[in-house]
């Protein structure tokens, strides 16, 4: 696949997206892999040649050498990240905060949100959304409290206190600024959770952060792009987005391809929806198809339960979810289908209909749409290109 590329899932999240990059990213030269949205909660699983990784901020391009950049749609959780690159170290990549750029517009994700999300969540008992307790909705909303007052409810929560400004990464070269912000942010959030670190602390180990990665500014990708092909790694799937998804279980952040879009700036691109032939979803939230006889027959190795996500979910295709989430793209170009070597996957055609064989999934996806990318396992070996889109 030629020209610049952006990878979207059409479920809830969990389709291959990370599997699908590795491969495009070794499939030929690429100047880099821009995530466009989420933060530390993205899982993009790639194993490749004898290696395994859950990537989660970095790129899944990693392995292929292909360095990573965050845009300013990205929420950037510095103690995630420096794990991370210790887990890359550790499976043979060389230095990997060396191939990682930060836009200084990006938010920051701290422990003041991480927390607070937990408490919230726990709150809920039963009435759990789902999430995935590594503070995303907190960052995002917290952003939007600019000249709130306390007592306001903004986004269906109420404004604890006397918000200040979002810390973005940028502050983190900043020592002063992000001093501020952060204390703004303890005062904030203190009613509701108290993490173990100080503002002292965080301070200091942000600037180390700081000192680590590149930090540039809005016009990086930009950049990138006129440099060569680039591929654009969405994280979650377009049914969770925030606005074309099934609130309240739904992710504070844009899925669809639209980001990547305005980062592109009318560059031309393929936009490459990721589905597998089945759907799957975790913890809460509507699954119309869903049938828990197929957690047998569609073993997952690399995903369970979680505290706060929840468990691990299977159903039918659906047909008009499906579709639905093609058409919250704006359209799709092509489709990477995922699970090919699932054993006798079914399709709902309609809502409420019987699930029916699908006895040649590859025929019936490119039906819809080209397959550009075809995967019948979990390793990089394992994936094909049908058909060739030029972007």
């Amino acid at each position: 696949m030629n020209g610049h590329v952006v990878v979207v899932g059409l479920g809830f999240g969990d389709e291959g997206k990370g599997a699908v990059v590795d491969a495009l990213c070794a499939d030929r030269p690429t100047t880099a892999v821009v995530r466009f949205n989420g933060g530390a909660q993205a899982a993009h699983n790639v194993v490749a040649e004898g290696r395994h990784h859950t990537f989660s901020q970095f790129g899944a391009g990693t392995f292929a050498g292909v360095p990573t950049h965050l845009s300013r749609f990205v929420l950037v959780e510095p103690f995630a990240l420096a794990t991370e690159a210790r887990q890359l170290e550790a499976a043979g990549v060389r230095n990997p905060l060396a191939l990682l750029s930060v836009d200084g517009d990006a938010l920051l994700t701290t422990p003041f949100h991480i927390h607070a999300n937990r408490a919230r969540e726990d709150a809920r008992g039963n009435e759990r959304h789902g999430s995935c307790g590594k503070g995303i909705g907190e960052t995002v909303w917290y952003s939007l409290l600019a000249g709130a007052s306390p007592g306001e409810v903004v986004e269906g929560q109420e404004v604890l206190g006397e918000p200040g400004s979002a810390p973005t990464v940028a502050d983190c070269t900043r020592p002063a600024v992000l001093r501020r912000k952060l204390d703004a942010l303890a005062r904030f959030y203190a009613p509701l959770a108290s993490p173990r670190h100080s503002v002292d602390e965080l301070v200091a180990l942000y600037r180390d952060f700081a000192g680590a990665v590149r930090i540039t500014d809005g016009g990086e990708t930009g950049r990138l792009a006129d440099a060569g092909r680039v591929v654009f790694e969405g994280a979650q799937g377009v049914l969770l987005d925030q606005h074309h998804g099934f609130h309240p279980h739904t992710t504070w952040s844009t899925t669809t391809p639209h980001n990547a879009r305005e980062l592109l700036g009318g560059r031309p691109h393929t936009v490459l929806g990721v589905t597998r032939t089945y759907h799957t979803r975790h913890g809460a939230g509507p699954f119309p198809t869903e049938d828990a006889a197929l957690l047998g027959r569609f073993p997952e190795v690399h995903n369970g339960l979680g505290r706060y996500q929840g468990a691990w979910r299977v159903g039918h295709l659906d047909a008009t979810l499906l579709d639905y989430a093609i058409a919250a793209c704006d359209g799709v170009d092509a489709l990477a289908v995922t699970h090919l070597d699932a054993d006798g996957p079914r399709v709902v055609l309609e809502p409420g209909s019987p699930a029916v064989d699908l006895d040649d999934p590859l025929a019936w996806f490119g039906a819809r749409r080209p397959v550009a990318l075809a995967g019948y396992g979990p390793d990089r070996a394992d994936y094909r290109a049908p058909v060739t889109i030029c972007g």
